[in-house]
């Protein structure tokens, strides 16, 4: 596999870690349609931990079969497939080697009674995904949560373990808890401001929400007001997010969120493709969708991402 221009650009970004680390990198960013482009589309699955089996696969009850996520993801021309232990453990032999793999480190319940301290409990090990296979741990943190520096402590202490043994950092920054509203979960500061801390707790993926137009905090409105920070168009608004991730030299990928119709999903990705983003990380949208109707999704993002919409270059 010889890495493309794009692909080594990326990796010179990442100064600090080892070839296996790198290699990790490498092969998440070089597979798949989108392979050496530096788009990526990852399918994530750890749906039923957080909403439940009925909530998540029921509209689509093949779904609850963990091979049925495996094969649509190498189908489509994935980049990765991210999961949880359980998950992944059920179909690591019949798939092993057709996908990059990312082990999902910690996960919360909706049985959980959290309101400003919501949290995750830490269910794999940095053993499990060598044992695996894997190319990656993932994990999320909850900023301005209560419960927000225990999860900081947590990734701290996984990623060191991870990137000394070859495996690559994926972080899902999603605020939430403490003193945020609902709207400001979304809000452009916040979500910048999430960005920038999964970056500095050394993620090499960033995951986040795709940002509203508003902003929660006083203190930022000014500067965003003050400073002329141009947040009108989404896609502006991913290209701010990318600017808080070190100026661009971090991978970004934005989450697909709540099911939703196609249009909206299209929208979003030229508007993440547009404003320099690296992808998305889609789950629900797809896999609680008919097979079909998944794999002519996911190959619509494929071609957004390359600018082939209609067949053509745009």
């Amino acid at each position: 596999m010889k890495l493309t221009r794009k692909v080594k650009e990326i990796l010179s970004w990442y100064e600090s870690d080892n070839p296996g680390t790198k290699a990790n990198l490498a092969r998440i960013l070089m597979h798949g349609r989108l392979g050496g482009t530096g788009k990526m589309i990852i399918l994530p699955v750890d749906q039923g931990f957080e909403h439940g089996p009925a909530r998540s696969f029921a509209k689509n009850p093949p779904a609850y079969d963990p091979h049925y996520h495996f094969d649509i993801a190498i189908e489509a021309g994935l980049n990765a497939y991210a999961s949880v232990l359980g998950m992944l453990e059920a179909g690591a032999d019949t798939f092993a080697g057709q996908i990059p793999t990312i082990l999902k480190m910690n996960s919360s319940n909706s049985l959980s009674r959290d309101k400003e301290a919501p949290n995750q409990a830490v269910t794999a090990s940095v053993n499990d995904a060598l044992r695996l296979g894997c190319s990656a741990i993932g994990f999320t943190i909850y900023p301005g949560s209560d419960a927000q520096f225990e999860m900081m402590e947590e990734i701290r202490e996984l990623a060191e373990e991870a990137k000394a043994v070859g495996l690559a950092v994926v972080v899902w920054s999603y605020p939430r808890g403490g003193a945020i509203s609902k709207d400001g979960e979304t809000a452009m500061d916040i979500c910048g401001y999430a960005a920038h801390m999964a970056a500095l707790l050394g993620a090499h993926i960033i995951k986040v929400k795709l940002p509203g137009a508003n902003l929660e905090q006083g203190d930022a409105k000014k500067v965003y007001e003050a400073e002329k920070i141009d947040t009108g168009t989404m896609a502006k608004r991913v290209a701010h997010v990318m600017q808080c991730c070190f100026g661009g030299r971090r991978i970004v990928v934005f989450s697909g969120g709540a099911a939703k119709g196609e249009d909206s999903v299209y929208d979003d990705a030229r508007a993440i493709r547009d404003g320099g983003g690296n992808g998305s990380i889609i789950g629900r949208n797809t896999f609680q969708r008919p097979r079909d109707q998944a794999l002519q999704m996911l190959d619509q993002l494929i071609k957004i991402y390359k600018g082939q919409e209609n067949g053509g270059q745009k």
